[in-house]
């Protein structure tokens, strides 16, 4: 059994304190700082509160980092500066060359770095949802994680390789939602949602399921809008122009007043991103839509 550090049970993170408990461990995460929700999900994984940052990077053998993608770097830099000096696991959905330069800062401090990725939603059933890992002790931080339901995949390779894996399919899932919800947003600020409904289905599109995948997405926008970014990152990083998931992440962060909301429906969805949007010139004739 091994002492591991969680920074943050979020919802996914809590799905990864669940894998480290079942395979066996104690593990800890700092409440320093954390709200409400979260700590009731650690209450609720069975996890034991440290106190702070400082206390776990003298307490663990590893450290787990799931966070939203614009704070990992200084989390990384706040572990490492606490002294720590065992196994980093860093889970976070960031860019290879983000990866890269934390690796350079915590391995010359002294500590092992693991690029990961999660690939899924947050999951209570094995088989949904994996942890790609990557760098020179990929082996080492996977063998931590045996009891599900997170499945781990040692994807190969130097660190960089499992985010970029991560960012690649993030890409297309993330940011065909952000896309779709662009399109539908438009459609009706031009009033022929109903025609393009009817367009679309007579090609076969499942109308429904991507007003739902829309919907799901929308409470969750304010941490896409990170991701998004570092997948701009990414295609840069491989020679690909990153202006599409730009656009993705002003997407998204035109949906953060949505955050963590219940009960949402589309309609809620068009008129946030709407309300958002700048007054422009649409076209030629110099006619603001509305």
């Amino acid at each position: 059994m091994a002492m591991i550090g969680l920074l943050h049970p979020g919802a996914m993170g809590s799905c990864v304190g669940l894998t480290l408990k079942n395979s066996g461990h104690e593990v800890l995460w700092a409440s320093e700082g954390r709200g409400a929700k979260t700590r009731q999900r650690a209450e609720e994984t069975g996890l034991t509160d440290c106190g702070s940052i400082d206390e776990m990077a003298s307490q663990c053998t590893a450290i787990v980092s799931v966070c939203p993608p614009e704070f990992a770097s200084f989390v990384a830099d706040h572990v490492w500066g606490a002294g720590f000096k065992g196994l980093y696991i860093d889970a976070n959905a960031a860019s290879p060359s983000s990866k890269k330069q934390s690796a350079r800062r915590m391995e010359s401090a002294g500590a092992r770095f693991v690029d990961g990725g999660i690939i899924g939603l947050p999951a209570r059933d094995r088989g949904r949802t994996w942890l790609h890992l990557s760098g020179v002790r990929a082996a080492e931080a996977a063998s931590l994680f045996t009891g599900g339901p997170l499945e781990v995949d040692v994807t190969g390779g130097d660190v960089g390789q499992a985010s970029a894996l991560k960012m690649c399919f993030a890409a297309w899932s993330k940011g065909s939602t952000a896309l779709l919800t662009a399109t539908f947003t438009a459609a009706q600020n031009m009033d022929v949602f109903e025609q393009l409904k009817n367009a679309w289905s007579r090609i076969g599109m499942d109308f429904a399921k991507a007003e739902r995948d829309i919907v799901r997405s929308a409470p969750k926008a304010w941490r896409f809008a990170g991701e998004m970014k570092e997948i701009a990152h990414t295609f840069e990083y491989a020679g690909v122009p990153g202006g599409f998931h730009r656009a993705a992440e002003e997407v998204y962060e035109g949906l953060r007043g949505l955050k963590d909301r219940e009960g949402l429906t589309a309609d809620d969805v068009w008129k946030e991103l709407k309300a958002k949007e700048h007054s422009g010139d649409p076209g030629a004739s110099g006619t603001n839509v509305r």
